[in-house]
């Protein structure tokens, strides 16, 4: 009542508008998901008809799974990328070249999408390579791997580094002390971190035109293709399995942070 009192009528109001605008339409998509009728914006009953042509779509399916797959190999590679990265930036001190080495690792920040899937698609022409999974997972690496460095360095440069220190005065080696001691204090920072990237694999649409081929489409550009045709409430029910698993993870990770989970008090 005190908060109430405190953010005014406005306030709430704007508050209720903003998450209006956010949620109701993912509301929509997931009640619609579950219409009788084929036209998504007739209501025709309440029917689970949708979800059961699902499970014998194999296209949608097998999107489903190469974004999945892509998602998860091209997050641990842009991990293991930007952390490096980031440690060279936060641990190497001042050397030649530093300034132009932050600028090409941040450029994918403010590059647009087009033209990052345009140059790997000319670096993949130019390689011989054919496009698919192989490209698609280095394509989606190479621009997350930003934002793995931006996220991870935020972190290094708040390290108390005489823990550190005091691991190699005891003798442990350089190598060690990062995996036993660096690691750990860092480890939140990099489980955000590959999150971050694998919901940019699962979100991308545009790199993954450029950098994919036949036998490796992405969930995104299954459901873009299918709409151009006209939405179907069967895309509304693979997009209501995929907000039920985000909100799953959401709701898992705020339990673990409370310590409601593995009896951490």
């Amino acid at each position: 009542m005190t908060s109430a009192r405190r953010l005014g009528p406005f306030n709430l109001a704007a508050l209720a508008a903003g998450f209006a605008l956010l949620y109701l339409p993912i509301l929509a998509l997931a009640v619609y998901s579950f219409n009788d009728g084929r036209m998504v914006a007739v209501w025709s009953g309440w029917s689970l008809r949708w979800y059961r042509s699902l499970i014998d779509n194999r296209l949608m399916l097998d999107s489903a799974r190469v974004t999945l797959a892509a998602g998860a190999v091209s997050a641990t590679l842009a991990l293991v990328a930007g952390t490096a990265a980031a440690l060279v930036l936060a641990r190497a001190g001042r050397f030649l070249g530093r300034s132009a080495f932050a600028g090409l690792v941040y450029v994918p920040l403010v590059m647009p999408e087009v033209i990052i899937g345009i140059s790997l698609l000319l670096l993949f022409v130019q390689l011989d390579l054919d496009r698919g999974f192989p490209t698609l997972v280095v394509a989606h690496a190479s621009f997350s791997a930003a934002f793995v460095t931006v996220v991870v360095h935020s972190r290094l440069v708040t390290v108390d580094r005489s823990i550190e220190e005091a691991a190699l005065d005891l003798g442990s080696p350089p190598a060690k002390t990062f995996f036993l001691v660096t690691v750990p204090m860092i480890a939140p920072a990099m489980a955000a971190a590959w999150l971050l990237a694998f919901t940019l694999s699962l979100d991308d649409l545009v790199i993954a035109s450029f950098a994919t081929g036949p036998g490796a489409t992405t969930l995104p550009m299954r459901v873009y293709s299918q709409v151009r045709l006209g939405v179907t409430p069967e895309i509304n029910a693979i997009s209501t399995l995929f907000i039920a698993a985000v909100a799953g993870v959401v709701a898992l990770a705020s339990l673990v942070n409370k310590g409601l989970l593995f009896g951490r008090k």
